[in-house]
């Protein structure tokens, strides 16, 4: 706290308390910006980035709930406190509800003013630090749990403790949001390997050039911008283990590049002229159908023998139904020490919706609807009310017609396909059996468009 000097954005149509709060957290150290409106306070964050909001609830024009609604928008990382009278302490309840960090009521008194922001950002800086060391514990000596009592799930730690303490490279399937870089890290963390690296990269997410660089390093020269050497990935997994992410989505090039690593053992970086000798072994994983990729030449045969010496199929959460109450107390266990909440359970009603919804999103889906409903919770008990309303949309969906029963199960058919080809329409469309143009109408007729934020 003491080396980094915070930015803080006072936003009240009161000129006199934003001057009387710019005197005092100045006084603290803190750099402070006024805004005199919602409008300029707006203004003021496109153009720069403030570590914590101190606005007042009602203003003319866009109001205290406004601002803190567009600045979660733009970066939901920056703290924000409402400033309110003591009449509408309700009001700055319900604010805190849609992201606010704390409330302040005036007049209010400037000791707590100073504590409550020195607590709030001392937290976010905590936060922060713990999820790099997370990060950076987890690209070295990955492990997590895997929560999970149904038959695929035994059927999958049967098959890991015949594979654990081989050498043999691992193909993972499955939808995204199963879980399956958790199953990478528990391969890694119970192996003979566990000692060494666990190196990680997404393969969708970084250009191709990035990728090739990330994964095999380049010498000082090789390129214009390469000004020092960098070592790559595949030579820091050393003795350790590469894990592959959607590996589907890797160029071509860079496919045969890999396969001449899993066959010589050898990784030649951008610009050097000595391979390097590397021990390394390979878990990839895909939501895609590869054998479909190699018939369409987007994807080399002989590289995908190679990686599926041993295939691990996670199946999608609605196919196994069983694991939902497990995964769902575990995550309220685990919500709860992260948000500093008290949450006991969940009522029968709630849970009855979550068991009925088909989490198109998966695991990873419900992680995240569990924790909005432990931040939400009145109580000590989550109910229906704390969860989205898709989610009670489903519980409470009846209808009296073939037509609209017809259209609801239509679409769960095609949110469900394309969620699990990440958005790819063609593909989608494909898989389904019709064509492209058909499916486009019908997303417009079901109202699909817009729901890819939220499965």
């Amino acid at each position: 706290m003491k080396d980094k000097k915070y930015h803080i954005l006072i936003v009240d149509d009161e000129r006199d308390i934003c001057r009387a709060l710019d005197f005092l957290l100045t006084r603290e150290n803190y750099k402070v910006s006024t805004a005199y409106s919602g409008e300029e306070a707006l203004k003021k964050f496109k153009e720069q980035r403030f570590d914590l909001v101190l606005t007042d609830l009602k203003m003319e024009g866009l109001t205290g709930i406004d601002v803190l609604e567009k600045v979660k928008e733009i970066d939901p990382s920056t703290i924000v406190i409402i400033m309110t009278a003591y009449a509408s302490v309700e009001s700055a309840v319900e604010a805190m509800k849609k992201g606010a960090a704390d409330y302040i009521v005036k007049p209010f008194v400037n000791d707590d003013v100073k504590m409550t922001i020195r607590r709030l950002l001392e937290h976010r800086e905590l936060q922060l630090e713990n999820q790099a060391l997370r990060q950076q514990l987890s690209q070295h000596f990955g492990c997590k749990d895997f929560i999970g009592d149904s038959p695929q799930i035994r059927m999958i730690f049967d098959l890991l403790e015949k594979v654990i303490p081989t050498k043999s490279n691992i193909l993972i399937r499955g939808e995204s949001g199963t879980g399956k870089g958790m199953i990478a890290e528990i391969i890694h963390c119970n192996s003979p390997r566990r000692d060494k690296p666990f190196m990680s990269i997404n393969c969708s997410a970084i250009p191709e050039n990035l990728l090739e660089s990330e994964l095999f390093g380049y010498k000082k020269g090789a390129f214009t911008g390469a000004t020092s050497d960098k070592t790559g990935l595949i030579v820091m997994a050393d003795g350790g283990t590469l894990f592959l992410d959607e590996i589907g989505d890797m160029p071509l090039s860079l496919q045969a590049k890999l396969l001449k690593v899993l066959e010589t053992g050898e990784v030649l970086p951008l610009g050097d002229t000595r391979p390097k000798t590397v021990d390394i072994r390979l878990i990839a994983a895909t939501h895609q159908n590869l054998e479909e990729m190699i018939k369409e030449g987007r994807f080399r045969e002989d590289l995908y023998y190679r990686l599926n010496v041993i295939e691990i199929y996670i199946p999608p959460l609605r196919e196994r139904k069983e694991d939902i109450p497990l995964l769902v107390n575990y995550f309220i266990e685990v919500c709860n020490q992260e948000n500093n909440r008290n949450v006991h359970g969940i009522d029968e009603s709630a849970m009855r919706a979550i068991m009925e919804y088909p989490w198109y999103g998966n695991v990873r889906e419900l992680r995240n609807v569990i924790e909005r409903a432990v931040i939400l919770c009145g109580g000590h008990t989550i109910t229906l009310n704390d969860l989205p309303d898709k989610i009670k949309a489903g519980k409470q969906f009846t209808s009296n017609t073939l037509k609209d029963s017809l259209g609801y199960y239509e679409k769960r058919i095609i949110l469900e396909r394309l969620t699990q080809y990440n958005w790819n329409k063609e593909e989608a469309a494909r898989s389904l059996g019709i064509d492209l143009a058909t499916l486009y109408r019908k997303m417009k007729r079901l109202g699909i468009e817009s729901e890819k934020g939220h499965i």
